[in-house]
């Protein structure tokens, strides 16, 4: 008898479990293996975890780094000054740049070695924030918005430094060395060679602006949120800026006559009676630029301005304005805020004056002229008076009415001043070094809105009419809000004005948005001690007032498709006169503000297309509106 051994085989699975081979039969897996595979899987997310933290703490520092670059090449740009020369040869950063075509490549500015540090710093933010980890993280519930939005944040820093600071901050040291080598025509002709990079950049800066307020604005990671702000508001800032330079960049060469000589109407506002665009056009120059040199050619004042514009601004103008003659009278010529309305006519003036076509207007006020005048120094007026940064205002709109009874005499003082300042102007134009300072003024007034520009050349118009100092109001669809008052009274009491505009949101229905727009109008006039000539009322009412009561004609400016559904006054229905410009429904009130008192107008609309934050139209008096806008909640579907 044959004993056979009893073999006990043990193949890949558990005791007693057969295991499946590729026939169905099972097979066994070995509890190490199984238990490892699990342990892996498990520490995938862990790792990937690990991953993200350690590389999102190496991003913030990467983009803390940036940051701190781009502090320092904001304070470099806005100290740097146009170099100086000594015995006719350049130095500073012109000399290095001189000698660099001599022998080597040019000398790296601190401008560029600081926009290459940030550049650096930022891509190296979006690599360490790229990759399956961060890409699958970033698309989780919850915890997947802060990391979208730490990877915005990289890749958007990493956008901005490496496409839209180059070219400007390379162009700050190429406009200095050409104002040094060959002054301003060199200067202009630098510029129009930047134009194409800047309108890149320009694009660029959009862009990135808008995929910023893309991102999530409120995640669990309150410092990933404040970083998201920071961003997006110096984007906000940023934009504008970017587009106004590549405009710029278009415009002002021809602007300044580097093809030809050029003249413009150049109107002073004042502003302590108010109209439109800002206040009642008195004192004016007509301003000659040839090769980038500016020069005046006439000064004068509204009694010059006689006879009829022959313009034709088309049948809405003519239905809003037509009743107060802007065309025939030189006081009503600018009610209209819409700044190509204005230029159209006053050029139009000036040619059935002089016969003299023009190639288009501008328009200050005292407060721009007081921003100027702290980058150029004070100017000194005939009489021995200085016009200085803080008294340019004051001295214009309040001081001369009380020191003149004469209005001959008064409207002289004005061209006076409106001469001293211009002269001194014109001065520091020809210091290359004052240059710097003069820019960073004419930004400063383009900011408060205190320069408007219009050009009759249909090219450079068309560039303009997108930049805020254009002073075209827009007539794009979507929300909007805008408060313009004209002084109907005839005083000179707009200097006591003031003016606030809340624009509030209701929740969505299926006819549109309710918006509640509540305007208050304070009239801060003292009870006494003002001439006769700032309290006058050359409206001749039907009441009885007292001096410094005045009264204004104020007019709302909705989002295309309002409908007005009611109005109070104080608490009190009213009317307004409902009307249309370029677009936007409008509602008139004829307003009478005693001295000393404020009145409130409520006006509830509903607005189609009202999501989001409407565009804001700003009138400029001595005083700027307070506007408060109000966050409603985001329409669905």
């Amino acid at each position: 008898m044959t004993v056979r051994p009893r073999v006990r085989l043990r193949l890949l699975g558990r005791p007693g479990r057969p295991a499946r081979d590729g026939r169905g039969a099972r097979r066994h897996f070995p509890r190490t293996l199984v238990r490892n595979v699990l342990l892996a899987a498990a520490a995938v997310p862990a790792a990937a975890a690990a991953w993200i933290g350690v590389t999102g703490v190496m991003a913030r520092t990467e983009l803390l780094a940036a940051q701190s670059d781009l502090n320092a090449l904001k304070e470099s740009v806005s100290a740097a000054t146009v170099p100086a020369t000594t015995a006719g040869a350049p130095t500073g950063s012109s000399a290095s740049a001189t000698a660099g075509s001599a022998a080597g490549p040019p000398a790296e500015t601190d401008q560029e070695r600081l926009s290459r540090s940030a550049a650096a710093h930022a891509a190296r933010a979006h690599d360490l924030t790229t990759g399956p980890a961060w890409y699958t993280a970033a698309r989780l519930p919850f915890v997947g918005d802060a990391l979208e939005t730490v990877r915005g944040l990289a890749q958007l820093s990493d956008r901005l430094t490496a496409d839209v600071l180059p070219p400007l901050t390379r162009a700050v040291p190429q406009l200095a060395a050409s104002a040094h080598t060959g002054g301003i025509p060199h200067v202009l002709t630098e510029l129009e060679g930047q134009a194409p990079a800047f309108t890149r950049a320009a694009r660029v800066a959009a862009e990135v602006r808008e995929e910023a307020h893309r991102l999530p604005r409120s995640t669990w990671l309150p410092p990933v949120d404040r970083a998201r702000g920071r961003l997006t508001d110096q984007l906000d800032r940023l934009a504008p800026q970017t587009g106004d330079a590549a405009v710029a960049a278009r415009v002002v060469p021809s602007m300044l006559g580097a093809h030809g000589p050029r003249r413009y109407f150049l109107a002073f506002q004042n502003t302590a009676e108010a109209r439109g665009t800002g206040g009642l056009p008195g004192a004016f120059a007509i301003l000659r630029a040839e090769r980038g040199r500016l020069s005046f050619e006439h000064f004068g004042n509204n009694t010059e301005m006689g006879g009829q514009a022959a313009v034709d601004l088309g049948a809405e103008f003519a239905a809003g304005y037509g009743n107060n003659q802007p065309a025939s009278v030189w006081a009503n010529s600018n009610m209209s805020p819409h700044f190509p309305y204005a230029a159209r006519i006053w050029t139009g003036f000036w040619h059935d004056q002089s016969g003299q076509r023009l190639d288009g207007a501008f328009a200050i006020d005292p407060g721009a002229l007081g921003l100027l005048l702290r980058a150029t120094g004070p100017a000194r007026l005939p009489d021995g008076t200085e016009l200085t940064a803080d008294n340019a205002v004051d001295v214009t709109e309040r001081v001369a009415y009380a020191k003149f009874d004469d209005t001959a005499r008064r409207k002289a003082y004005f061209v006076d001043a409106a001469r001293a300042a211009a002269v001194r102007l014109m001065t520091a134009a020809d210091d290359t070094s004052r240059i710097p300072a003069l820019l960073s003024a004419v930004r400063d007034v383009q900011r408060a809105g205190r320069l408007q520009v219009w050009s009759a050349h249909p090219g450079e118009q068309r560039l303009l009419a997108s930049r805020p100092f254009s002073g075209v109001l827009p007539d794009a669809p979507g929300p909007f809000a805008g408060l313009v008052v004209n002084n109907a009274a005839g005083t000179k009491l707009d200097y006591y004005l003031d003016r606030a505009l809340v624009w509030k949101p209701g929740a969505c229905t299926d006819t549109g948005r309710p918006v509640t727009a509540t305007m208050t109008f304070t009239n801060r006039a003292p009870v006494s001690g003002l001439p006769e000539y700032v309290t006058q009322r050359v409206d001749y009412p039907s009441y009885p007032t007292r001096p410094g009561d005045n009264r204004v004609i104020a007019t709302y400016y909705a989002g295309t498709g309002a409908r007005l559904t009611g109005a109070t006054l104080d608490g009190r229905p009213v009317r307004p006169i409902p009307g249309t410009e370029r677009g936007h429904p409008t509602f008139t009130l004829d307003l009478e503000l005693p001295r000393r008192s404020s009145r409130t107008l409520v006006l509830h609309l509903t607005e189609p297309g009202a999501e989001g934050t409407p565009t804001l139209l700003r009138q400029t008096l001595v005083t700027p509106t307070r506007i408060t806008v109000e966050r409603g909640e985001p329409c669905e579907g």
